[in-house]
This record gives C-alpha cells, sequence and structure tokens, in this order.
C-alpha cells in the first residue's frame, strides 16, 4: 500500500479527480452540451485585474460588462466549436491541451529535494558533461612563413637548438617573428585549439614537460615550445558544480516520473496504425511480383 500511494500517477488521478469534482460544484461543467456559463467571483476577478494591469485603472462598470460580455462570447464559441470537432484536428490546439495536462501531471511529480547521495550518483552518471579539459602550461616561440618563407623549417630547428642549449629559463622576447601571440600560456585544449588550431592542441599535449621541443605546426606558422606543466582532465565534484547538477537532475527526475505516467496511462489505450489503402499499381506489382 506504501508503494503504491507513492505512485506519482495514483497522485496525478487523485487531483485530476479533486479538480473535476471541484470545477463540477462551482457550476463550472462545459460540456459540448452544457447551456450553462457560471463566472464565478475568481474569473470576475481574473477579468478585472486583467483590466487594470491594460489600462492602469479599474474598469467602468460598463467595461466591465463589455469584458463579461467578451467573455460569455469566448465561452459560447469554445464550447460550439468542440462540439462541432474543430479541435481535433487542430495541431496548435493539440499543443496547448498537452501542455495543460503535464502541468497538471507535474503537480503530482516528487517535488523533494535531491539528497547528495543522489546528486553524487547522478553526477557520476554524467560526467562527461560535467568535466574540466586538460590544462597545458608553456611558453612558446612562434615563427611565421610570411618572414621565414621556404627557410621556416631551417630556422625553427635552429632556434630548437638554441633553445635547447640556454635550458628552460631561456630568454625568448628577442626571437620568434609574432609580437601578437602570447609568449607564456596556461589554457585548456579547447582554448589552445582555438588559437593555434586542433592539429597544434594535439601535438602540444604529447610534448614532455621541461625541455624545448619542436617545431610544432600551426595556422600561424611553426613553434618552439616548452612545456612547463599537464594538467589533467578531471570529473568537477559536487560541491563545485551543484548548482546545474540540482537544476539537470531535477529536471531528469522529472522528465522521467513524467514518461512513467504516459507508460501507466498508455496501458488504457489500444494504438492502431492504419496503413494506406493499395492503388491500382500497387496491386498490379503485387499480383506481378506472385507470378
Amino acid at each position: 500500500m506504501e508503494r503504491w500511494l507513492r505512485e506519482p500517477l495514483v497522485h496525478f488521478l487523485a487531483i485530476g479527480s479533486l479538480l473535476f469534482v471541484v470545477f463540477h460544484w462551482s457550476g463550472g461543467a462545459t460540456g459540448s452540451g452544457s447551456r450553462r456559463i457560471v463566472i464565478t467571483p475568481g474569473q470576475m476577478d481574473a477579468i478585472t485585474a486583467g483590466f487594470a494591469r491594460t489600462w492602469m485603472r479599474p474598469p467602468t462598470e460598463q467595461e466591465l460588462k463589455s469584458q463579461l460580455d467578451e467573455y460569455a462570447r469566448e465561452e459560447i464559441a469554445t464550447r460550439e466549436a468542440m462540439a462541432m470537432g474543430l479541435d481535433r484536428d487542430d495541431s496548435v490546439i493539440r499543443r496547448r491541451l498537452r501542455q495543460k495536462f503535464e502541468f497538471i501531471a507535474e503537480d503530482a511529480i516528487d517535488l523533494a529535494p535531491p539528497t547528495d547521495a543522489e546528486l553524487e550518483a547522478w553526477l557520476d552518471a554524467h560526467q562527461e558533461s560535467f568535466r574540466v579539459e586538460p590544462v597545458v602550461a608553456f611558453r612558446q616561440v612562434t615563427l611565421t612563413r610570411d618572414v621565414r618563407g621556404v627557410d621556416i623549417e631551417r630556422d625553427a630547428r635552429a632556434v630548437l637548438a638554441r633553445l635547447s642549449n640556454a635550458g628552460p629559463a631561456a630568454a625568448i622576447d628577442a626571437i620568434g617573428d609574432s609580437r601578437m601571440l602570447p609568449q607564456e600560456l596556461r589554457a585548456d585544449r579547447g582554448e589552445i585549439a582555438r588559437l593555434f588550431g586542433g592539429e597544434f592542441a594535439d601535438a602540444i599535449a604529447r610534448v614532455e614537460p621541461g625541455r624545448w621541443s619542436g617545431p610544432i605546426k600551426s595556422t600561424y606558422g611553426l613553434h618552439v615550445v616548452l612545456v612547463r606543466e599537464h594538467e589533467a582532465g578531471r570529473r568537477l565534484t559536487l560541491a563545485e558544480a551543484r548548482p546545474q547538477v540540482e537544476q539537470e537532475f531535477t529536471l531528469d527526475r522529472r522528465r522521467n516520473q513524467l514518461d512513467a505516467i504516459y507508460d501507466k496511462l498508455l496501458d488504457r489505450y489500444r494504438i492502431v496504425v492504419e496503413s494506406h489503402p493499395a492503388t491500382s499499381s500497387d496491386a498490379v506489382a503485387a499480383t506481378e511480383a506472385t507470378k
């Protein structure tokens, strides 16, 4: 019994039944055969408030009567249109009805705050969406083809030899052709790829830290680099990503519980997919295929 009472579908049906009873006994039955239109005090307040928001003042007696007449016409038109079946094949109306149905259904969904254990388990299952990319800290000297021309590879090897002899602390301000690119950089793979291209980002990720290496090709030319540090990628902790994890967890839970409601309601229906009637050419083709 306890497990049955926790079912979202049971909550949804109970809420729907309660709304139906309240609506019916308040005089709000609006079936296509109903000839009674009741405007409740709550609806009257809503109409008055809507007018006041638009015109920044309460309506006069005549203006309120006009608003009520408009509401009555809308209700009449809605009932007559539904009686004629005009709502059945209208995708806009069907979409709106589905939205309202799901709004009511979501009132039955478990809205209890998630526990840390639930969030940790969800984060483990979706860790690819909550990762810090690997980071590389490096120094670099850039040689461009515009300056070096056909000698660029020879010059790059000469620069590599010179810096290798000087060691990791070698001065590089007077070396290289570009003053627009940073000589010192610490960035993740995405940022490095954005600046220098994916080929450069992949190559520098394989460079051994602590010594000058290269030349490495980029969109600018050739680079001689010294990697100071590789910082491995990792999954964010719950403390680092809690707001986003809570939001995604809650949305996922609502989707799953709404799917469960639909699955249970589906048992009450029989889905029939009708095929198109065979045309004369289809019949001839089928006859020839059996010969």
